[in-house]
């Protein structure tokens, strides 16, 4: 059975590193000042997509991301590791975002790919840690969906409807669910994790550049991400040779006018969210203890605690 699979993948930034100039003065997040990483939940969902593709053979997995020119490198780790195609959403319109405008623009460019079976994305994303984004696609899409997904354990038609399935987690267990396809699944991080990209597949792509990515610095437009630290790209009429002979070296590139997207509803302008802080906390210990496995010093720490009221 031939599946077509999305897979919303996002580039974020290392959130283990966050510094005094992590946030702009608008209060959105400064990616140019952190490292760039695929999303760690975002892989476990590519993983499950990819099992689903060697399943059924004829099924195409897809890339979809949102993000500046640089975010096409999470494209090519998609093709690294298996992935057929992807889509990057890249326009000064779609900055800012918060996950209204960011399913409203993912929605709005799997409306455009269309005959999509699967959805398939993290759970939520390290910069926000809200888990809204998959669902909200859902609704958008009106289709049906299931969250905190372990493993998808495959797809079967029964009597003309094809159904996919799926074990979660819930609280106290694990469930085993059934969902009808189109469906939207959201993949935690206790998930299988992610191949390793392939050598081959490394060599066939890593040319592959969203048009963006190959406009030199000096004459790209304002707000535009050259970004191709990742991509060291020939240049010159060997360029333009090698991007004519293998056309599946450019990416796909949609603006929000290209998505046939509302600007009010997307970036910033569609954006109810705002965030007025970001801190890096470290907790330090003010005084520290060593206590041995003895019962003496177990029940008097027990003690402690129950007279500090920190439990009991």
């Amino acid at each position: 059975m031939a599946l077509k699979i999305v897979v919303l993948a996002k580039q974020v930034p290392d959130t283990r590193n966050v510094g005094k100039d992590a946030m702009t003065a608008e209060g959105t997040v400064n990616r140019s000042a952190l490292p760039a990483i695929f999303n760690p939940e975002d892989l476990n969902a590519l993983e499950q997509a990819l099992r689903l593709k060697e399943q059924n053979p004829g099924s195409t997995v897809g890339v979809l991301t949102m993000g500046p020119p640089r975010a096409g490198e999470i494209i090519r780790q998609g093709l690294y590791r298996g992935a057929d195609t992807g889509w990057l959403l890249t326009d000064r319109l779609f900055a800012g975002a918060d996950t209204l405008a960011t399913s409203y623009a993912l929605a709005t460019a799997i409306k455009k790919i269309g005959d999509v079976d699967i959805v398939i994305g993290g759970r939520q994303a390290i910069d926000g840690d809200t888990a809204q984004v998959g669902p909200q696609v859902a609704q958008k899409l009106g289709l049906n969906q299931v969250t905190y997904v372990e493993e998808v354990q495959g797809v079967e038609e029964v009597q003309g409807v094809k159904k996919v399935t799926v074990k979660r987690v819930i609280d106290g267990g694990v469930e085993t669910v059934e969902a009808p396809l189109p469906v939207v699944l959201t993949v935690n991080g206790s998930a299988a994790p992610c191949r390793p990209q392939n050598a081959k597949l490394v060599m066939k792509y890593k040319y592959a550049t969203c048009p963006l990515e190959r406009v030199a610095p000096s004459t790209a437009p304002e707000g535009a991400s050259n970004a191709t630290g990742s991509v060291v790209s020939p240049s010159g009429d060997e360029r333009g040779a090698l991007y004519a002979e293998r056309p599946y070296l450019t990416l796909n590139q949609w603006s929000v006018a290209d998505v046939n997207g509302d600007p009010a509803q997307c970036g910033l302008s569609g954006s109810p969210t705002k965030v007025k802080a970001i801190k890096n906390i470290v907790f330090q210990a003010k005084e520290s203890k060593t206590l041995t496995a003895s019962d003496a010093d177990i029940e008097g720490m027990i003690k402690e605690l129950l007279e500090e009221k920190i439990i009991g």
